[in-house]
């Protein structure tokens, strides 16, 4: 009975979590895993409740249960992983910082990418020799590149223009690095801060060192409380993605 009581609650939130996520309206359809997750607890309720397990061959149980503990053990390390970025503040004195992007709305950066340049701007002014890389291209909803418009916003926050650097062809987490990379002189030889958000850090920074042999740190940047469990999940499959 308490089983079947565990089984709806994590379905009733998971849906609900959902639609949380949902009117965030980001573009993306992560979504869509929090209502795989609520059918996932249903599933479990109603095998449950009807007693189907008994029917199953145990063969078949076995394989179940065994899938969903190593799907289980992968995201915890996973997770693991992420969490030990999660506040990371990078090192003083990078010769460069590179930010990356995030969407831009008719107003502006949208709040994730905000945060981003916020930190960029925390760290840009803590270490005034710094330069800073702002990448990411203009994609099919937004009026400008992701590196343009936050260059138009570190100006507003009072950092120097000989100071920015600005990438704008780039279209992932991958290319923002590659391509930033590549406006950098000598990068093997830098010191260099990766800035985005703190759920992000990890990825970020393990991008970075498969494409150069440069001093990498993370620099985390905030996360609205609210969207930390969707943030996370969606990133243990990127981490996943990109390590395969």
């Amino acid at each position: 009975m308490i089983r079947r009581v565990i089984y709806i609650v994590l379905g009733i939130l998971s849906f609900m979590y959902s639609l949380v996520v949902f009117r965030v309206g980001s573009g993306t359809f992560s979504f869509v895993i929090w209502i795989a997750l609520g059918l996932f607890f249903g599933f479990l309720y109603f095998m449950d409740k009807k007693k189907l397990w008994e029917k199953v061959p145990k063969i078949v149980f076995y394989i179940f249960r065994g899938g969903i503990a190593a799907g289980l053990a992968v995201f915890i390390i996973c997770e693991g992983c992420i969490l030990s970025q999660f506040f990371s503040k990078g090192d003083a004195g990078a010769d460069y910082i590179i930010v990356l992007g995030a969407q831009m709305k008719d107003w502006g950066p949208s709040v994730v990418y905000k945060h981003r340049l916020d930190a960029a701007v925390e760290y840009l002014n803590n270490n005034p020799e710094t330069m800073v890389v702002v990448t990411g291209g203009q994609g099919a909803n937004e009026f400008i590149s992701e590196g343009e418009g936050g260059k138009d916003y570190l100006l507003e926050q009072g950092i120097a223009e000989d100071r920015i650097l600005v990438e704008k062809e780039s279209v992932d987490t991958s290319q923002n690095i590659q391509y930033a990379l590549k406006l950098i002189d000598s990068p093997n030889e830098k010191k260099i801060g990766i800035v985005t958000n703190n759920f992000h850090v990890f990825r970020g920074t393990m991008l970075a060192k498969r494409y150069t042999e440069a001093d990498i740190s993370g620099i985390a940047a905030f996360t609205e409380y609210l969207y930390v469990p969707n943030n996370m999940v969606r990133e243990c499959f990127g981490v996943l993605k990109d390590i395969i």
